[in-house]
């Protein structure tokens, strides 16, 4: 199945809240056992999207760095 522009479009866009919720750092309040969960699933949903073959001119510095980061 080939994504529309659209669809890429919407992924690269979602790869950006994760890279963004990463980079914020951990919520007042919110316990370091649900932050850790947190960042684990948001790198493992960044290396999923980065591994995809349907990018062209997408700028994956900020994904690259926030799984490197947090690895």
């Amino acid at each position: 199945m080939e994504l529309t522009a659209e669809e890429i479009a919407q992924h690269y866009t979602a790869m950006g809240h994760s890279v963004d919720l990463i980079n914020a750092g951990k919520p007042e309040g919110m316990k370091d056992a649900d932050w850790t969960d947190t960042v684990a699933r948001n790198v493992e949903h960044l290396q999923l999207m980065v591994a995809k073959d349907y990018w062209t001119t997408e700028d994956m510095t900020a994904a690259n760095a926030a799984i490197a980061a947090n690895t």
